[in-house]
C-alpha cells in the first residue's frame, strides 16, 4: 500500500474500530490471488457498497427532490452511482494510491483504472456501514452525493429551458454536436456546440457528453438574454 492508512481515515473523516475491514476494503483481486494467506478480496464488501450507496442515494433524493416524478428520480441516482461518477468520488480522496494490487495490475495503471477505484470506492462504503452503522455509511456518502446532485440538478433546468423555448417556433430546430474531446480515458473532457438550425448559439465543455451539452446550453439561454428563475 503506498499511501498512509491513517491519512485515508482522515480524508474520509471515519477512524475505523475494525481496521481489517479497512484492509479487506482497499484489497483487490490481483493482490490476493498473489498471497496465499490474505483475508480475502474487496468484492463481496462491493456487493454490499452498491446496496448501501443505492439505498442512501435514493433516500436522498426521495427527500430533497420532491417535485420530479419516479422516472427522473431513477436517472438521477442513475447518473450518481454510475461507475464513472463513483471513480471521480474515488479521485476526490486519492482512493487509488491505498489500494492493495497485484504487481501485474499495479504497474499496468491499476491504481487509475476507473473499474478498479469504483468498486474500491463501494467497498470502501460497505466497511464503514459494517464497522460504524448506516448513520455513518450516510455521513459519508452524502458527502459525494450532495455535490454530485447540484450539479446534476443546476445542469438539468438548462436544456429544458431552451427547448422549452425553441418549441415556441415550430419551423426552428435545435441539434447538439460533439466539437471535440481530450484528455485520457479516465479523465476526459468533452466539448459540444447547440445549433440553432444551422447556426452556433452555444458552446460547452464537462466530463461528460450530457454535461458539456448543458453548458452549451446555459451559454445559448444567455445570449438570449435568458435568465434562471428556477
Amino acid at each position: 500500500m503506498s499511501g498512509d492508512i491513517k491519512g485515508l481515515q482522515d480524508k474520509i473523516g471515519y477512524t475505523f474500530k475494525k481496521g481489517e475491514l479497512l484492509t479487506r476494503a482497499l484489497s483487490h483481486s490481483s493482490f490476493v490471488n498473489e498471497r496465499q494467506g490474505s483475508a480475502g478480496s474487496n468484492e463481496r464488501l462491493e456487493f454490499l457498497g452498491d446496496s448501501v450507496l443505492g439505498f442512501i442515494a435514493a433516500e436522498y433524493y426521495y427527500k430533497n427532490f420532491k417535485h420530479l416524478p419516479e422516472g427522473e428520480l431513477t436517472k438521477l441516482r442513475a447518473a450518481t452511482v454510475c461507475e464513472k461518477s463513483l471513480a471521480s468520488f474515488a479521485r476526490e480522496i486519492g482512493l487509488g494510491s491505498y489500494l492493495l494490487l497485484g504487481k501485474g495490475e499495479s504497474g499496468t495503471g491499476g491504481r487509475e483504472r476507473p473499474s478498479i477505484t469504483a468498486d474500491a470506492f463501494e467497498a470502501l462504503i460497505a466497511a464503514i456501514y459494517l464497522d460504524g452503522g448506516i448513520e455513518e455509511a450516510r455521513k459519508f456518502v452524502l458527502r459525494f452525493v450532495s455535490n454530485a446532485s447540484k450539479e446534476i440538478n443546476d445542469f438539468h433546468d438548462y436544456k429544458t429551458s431552451l427547448q422549452e423555448i425553441i418549441q415556441k417556433n415550430p419551423e426552428e430546430s435545435v441539434e447538439y454536436v460533439l466539437s471535440g474531446e481530450s484528455g485520457p480515458d479516465h479523465d476526459k473532457r468533452f466539448d459540444v456546440e447547440v445549433h440553432l438550425n444551422s447556426n452556433v448559439i452555444g458552446r460547452g465543455s464537462g466530463r461528460s457528453k450530457k454535461i458539456a451539452e448543458q453548458q452549451a446550453a446555459k451559454e445559448a439561454l444567455e445570449l438570449m438574454g435568458v435568465k434562471r428563475t428556477f
